[in-house]
């Protein structure tokens, strides 16, 4: 049977409760799948006890959440829940929420140096759900249907490949968990974790892009980064962070930093897309880069602190000034990009 998870939102809306519970109902009659509810993934604790239930999954699941499938995976991950990203094709309509499965053409990204690079290989596949794709259970449940035959097969096919003692054929001809299957094709109930899962603000980190530059660390002035034994960077403190303010997000080169929470999605974890033409229209009007919105974040914060605002950040300023020397600005890419149309 295979472990699905499904994380309850924040939002009271009765339409997203309404299909929460569609989908805890229908998953829940199927025998392929172990149902456990828990509170917003996003909120929990290290230590509470939905986290410990997902730490004791050493195979396969599902996770259904409100966050993107990047957040998903990466808040997972940052509590030792580590797998490979498994394809999800329940994905929205809308093109730009999309996963962009797609390697990237850019040459010099892929020479880059990932953390992600750096850790071995997982041999289990975690499946995240993004339940604003659809309206309806019947699509969800489609959906885990499918990955549960996909999962099947491949189960199957290193079983036959490999060599079963007596032992392993007679527990898979009769089962002795309490979780398999009656004569009458009785289940379990689906189990609910009820505990309280105050709302958190915290960063997350995507180490598949992150290349451990620390212009984070060098950008906090709260103590939510530190590193770990070998000098990968890290969330720390995580509520140490204020809430609301996505600041070191803006900063970050490689986009790698996320606030699962946050109403932009590009800063709550929507596919990082590096391909197209694309140009800040707020630059030509005047208004402030990421650089400058996130420098004015974390002063405003530092005020509220009782703190006093930094003047100047020596990080922002090099960026800025090797940008300038090395890059052309955003009205020269923008007629650069109109003279490569074929009008």
């Amino acid at each position: 049977m295979i472990p699905v998870f499904v994380s309850l939102g924040q939002s009271k809306n009765p339409v997203k409760r309404k299909l929460e519970e569609a989908i805890i109902s229908e998953l829940g009659k199927l025998a392929a799948f172990d149902v456990v509810v828990i509170p917003n993934l996003y909120d929990l604790s290290a230590k509470s006890e939905s986290m410990t239930a997902l730490q004791q999954v050493t195979g396969d699941m599902l996770v259904f959440s409100w966050l993107y499938q990047r957040s998903t995976h990466w808040i997972l991950d940052r509590n030792g829940i580590h797998g490979k990203l498994g394809e999800v094709q329940l994905q929205s309509d809308d093109p730009d929420d999309e996963e962009d499965s797609a390697p990237d053409d850019n040459d010099e990204a892929d020479e880059v140096s990932r953390v992600i690079d750096q850790r071995p290989l997982s041999d289990r596949t975690i499946y995240c759900l993004d339940l604003r794709v659809a309206d309806t259970a019947a699509d969800f449940v489609a959906e885990a249907e499918r990955i549960a035959s996909e999962l099947s097969g491949q189960n199957l096919d290193q079983w036959i490949q490999g060599e079963p003692s007596e032992q392993q054929q007679a527990r898979y001809q009769q089962p002795q968990n309490d979780t398999a299957l009656g004569p009458n094709g009785n289940k379990p109930n689906t189990v609910r974790i009820e505990e309280a899962a105050g709302r958190r603000w915290y960063p997350v980190i995507d180490f598949s892009r992150c290349t451990n530059c620390m212009e984070c660390i060098d950008f906090c002035l709260f103590g939510v980064y530190g590193v770990d034994k070998a000098e990968t960077i890290l969330v720390e403190q995580p509520d140490n962070c204020r809430k609301g303010c996505p600041a070191c997000s803006r900063v970050c080169p490689e986009n790698a930093i996320v606030f699962p929470q946050h109403k932009t999605p590009a800063i709550a974890g929507a596919p990082a897309n590096n391909e197209g033409f694309k140009i800040d229209l707020s630059l030509l009007f005047g208004q402030p880069d990421a650089a400058d919105m996130a420098a004015q974040e974390r002063d405003e914060q530092l005020v509220l602190a009782g703190r006093s605002p930094v003047e100047e950040t020596p990080i922002l300023a090099r960026r800025q000034s090797e940008t300038t020397a090395t890059q052309p600005d955003q009205l020269d890419e923008l007629i650069d990009g109109l003279d490569t149309l074929d009008l």
